[in-house]
C-alpha cells in the first residue's frame, strides 16, 4: 500500500510540474534590423548576449511582424489580430494626423488583449518601455492598466501620465522579476533601441572608437542593450527561475532609413535630446527593403527564443513561417489557458515549433499597408505569404511581384511572370482578407477634442 501511495504522490508531482505555468518575458526592440545581431552577420555591431541566447535556444529566421512600423506592429502582439482590424494603420501621432489616416486616437482597450488574458490565467502582468498604443499628444487616452496590466512604466504615454526614462526598461524588468519570482509573471519589455533619438553611453562609444562616427553611435547603443539582456539572464539564474522562464527577443520592424548628413537628422528631441537618423545605420542582413516596406527587410526581423530544458539549444530554424500575431495564442497555450470563446485569432499557436518539433502553418500571413510611395522597395500596399510564396502588390500602381522565399531569401527575384496561377490565387486571398477589414475607426476611441472637430 505504501508503494502505491508513494507512486500516486510521485505521479501527482509530475503532473503538477508538467502543468506549471512558465514566466514569459517578451523583449520587443524598436527598429532593430535583422542583420544587427552578430549571429546574423552584423558587420560592425557586437551582441555577445544575444549570440549566446541563440546558442542556448532557437534562432527563428522566418519570423515576420504584420506591419512595417511601430504602433500597428505592436497592436498585432497585443491582440493576436492584424492591426487593420482595429483601424490602426500607422504610428499614433496627433489627433489631426489620426483623422487624416482614418485611425482611432488609441487602441481600443476593450479589444481582445494579451495581458488581460494572461492576467485572467493567473499571471502577474507588467509593461515596461515604449507604449505607443496612443501618443503624448492625446491627453485622455486610457492608461496601460486598462489593457490588463498590473503595473507599468512607459514612455509614449498620454501626456498627463508619468513618462519613465527611455533606457530603464530592462532594469525595471529585472526588478519586477525579483519581486515576483514565486508566482507566474508576464512582462512586455519594449526597449527603445535602436529607434531615434540614440543615447550612446561613453563606455560603449569608447569601445567602438575604431569605427566611423555613424557606426560608432549605432554599435554603442546596440552593445548597451545587449549587455542589459545579459544582466537579465544572469538575474533569472540567480533567482533560480531560469528554467521556468521563456524569454523571447524580437523587433517591431526593420531598420530605419539612414538620414542625410545635416543638422535636421543628426539631432532628435522626440524623447529628449539625442542623435538622429543620420546615425541609424542598422543592417538588414542582405534582405531587400527597410522600415516602412513590406519587403523582407522591413518585416522579417530577429526572433530568438530561449527556455532552458524546453526549447532545444543551438537550433536555427529558417523554414517555419511565424508572425507576431502567433504570440497571443502561443502564450495562452503555455499558460495552460484556453482562448476566449468569442475570440477569433489571426495567429496560431507555435508551441510545437518552440519545442523544436516540426510545424506546418495552415493559414496565411497578411499585410495591409496604406502609406506606400513609388520609390525603390516602398511601393507595395498589400502582401500575403503562403508557404514558400510571398506576393506583394499595389493595385493603384498596377504592380505585383511574387517571390519564392525558399530559393530567394532576400526577395530580389520577381517570379510572377513564371507563376500566373500562384499570383491569381494569392491575389484572391488578399482581396478576400481586405474585405473583412473595417471601413472606419471606432468612435469610442476618439478623443473629446476630435469629436468636437468632427
Amino acid at each position: 500500500m505504501l508503494i502505491v501511495f508513494f507512486a500516486f504522490i510521485s505521479s501527482q508531482n509530475i503532473s503538477s510540474q508538467s502543468k506549471k505555468q512558465p514566466n514569459i518575458i517578451f523583449i520587443f526592440a524598436d527598429d532593430w534590423g535583422y542583420g544587427d545581431i552578430g549571429v546574423h552577420g552584423s558587420t560592425f555591431c557586437e551582441t555577445p548576449s544575444l549570440d549566446k541566447m541563440a546558442s542556448e535556444g532557437i534562432d527563428f529566421q522566418n519570423f515576420s511582424v504584420v506591419n512595417p512600423v511601430c504602433s500597428p506592429s505592436r497592436v498585432g502582439v497585443m491582440t493576436g489580430q492584424y492591426p487593420a482590424r482595429h483601424s490602426v494603420h500607422g504610428h499614433f501621432a496627433s489627433i489631426e494626423s489620426h483623422i487624416k489616416r482614418n485611425m482611432p486616437d488609441w487602441l481600443n482597450p476593450k479589444a481582445p488583449m494579451l495581458p488581460r488574458m494572461l492576467k485572467e490565467a493567473g499571471y502577474t502582468t507588467a509593461h515596461f518601455g515604449k507604449w505607443h498604443l496612443t501618443n503624448t499628444h492625446v491627453e485622455e487616452a486610457p492608461s496601460p492598466l486598462e489593457y490588463g496590466y498590473d503595473e507599468f512604466g512607459a514612455f509614449n504615454l498620454p501626456n498627463n501620465m508619468h513618462q519613465m526614462q527611455v533606457d530603464s526598461t530592462l532594469y525595471k524588468t529585472i526588478e519586477f522579476a525579483k519581486r515576483n519570482k514565486n508566482k507566474p509573471f508576464f512582462v512586455n519589455a519594449w526597449i527603445h533601441a535602436t529607434h531615434t533619438p540614440h543615447y550612446p553611453k561613453k563606455k560603449y562609444m569608447d569601445k567602438f572608437a575604431h569605427l566611423d562616427e555613424q557606426k560608432q553611435v549605432y554599435a554603442a547603443v546596440v552593445a548597451e542593450y545587449d549587455a542589459r539582456i545579459g544582466e537579465l539572464f544572469q538575474t533569472l539564474k540567480d533567482l533560480g527561475i531560469d528554467e521556468n522562464t521563456i524569454v523571447l527577443f524580437s523587433s517591431d520592424n526593420g531598420p530605419e532609413i539612414t538620414g542625410s548628413a545635416n543638422k535636421k537628422t543628426t539631432e532628435d528631441n522626440s524623447t529628449g535630446p539625442g542623435f538622429g537618423t543620420y546615425y541609424s545605420v542598422g543592417e538588414t542582413g542582405g534582405l531587400n527593403g527597410r522600415k516602412r516596406s513590406l519587403f523582407a527587410g522591413g518585416v522579417r526581423i530577429p526572433f530568438i527564443v530561449r527556455w532552458p530544458g524546453t526549447v532545444p539549444a543551438g537550433v536555427v530554424n529558417r523554414t517555419t513561417e511565424l508572425a507576431t500575431v502567433d504570440l497571443l495564442p502561443t502564450f495562452l497555450e503555455l499558460a495552460n489557458s484556453d482562448l476566449p470563446n468569442d475570440y477569433k485569432p489571426d495567429g496560431v499557436s507555435i508551441v510545437k515549433a518552440l519545442k523544436g518539433e516540426s510545424m506546418e502553418r495552415n493559414n496565411e500571413i497578411f499585410w495591409d499597408w496604406r502609406f506606400s510611395n513609388k520609390a525603390n522597395y516602398f511601393w507595395p500596399t498589400g502582401g500575403v505569404q503562403d508557404g514558400k510564396w510571398k506576393l506583394l502588390t499595389n493595385e493603384k500602381l498596377g504592380k505585383t511581384e511574387l517571390f519564392n522565399i525558399n530559393s530567394d531569401w532576400s526577395e530580389q527575384i520577381d517570379v510572377s511572370a513564371q507563376n500566373p496561377q500562384i499570383v491569381k490565387k494569392l491575389k484572391e486571398k488578399l482581396v478576400a482578407f481586405k474585405k473583412t477589414l473595417p471601413l472606419s475607426a471606432p468612435k469610442s476611441c476618439f478623443s473629446s477634442e476630435r469629436k468636437k472637430l468632427n
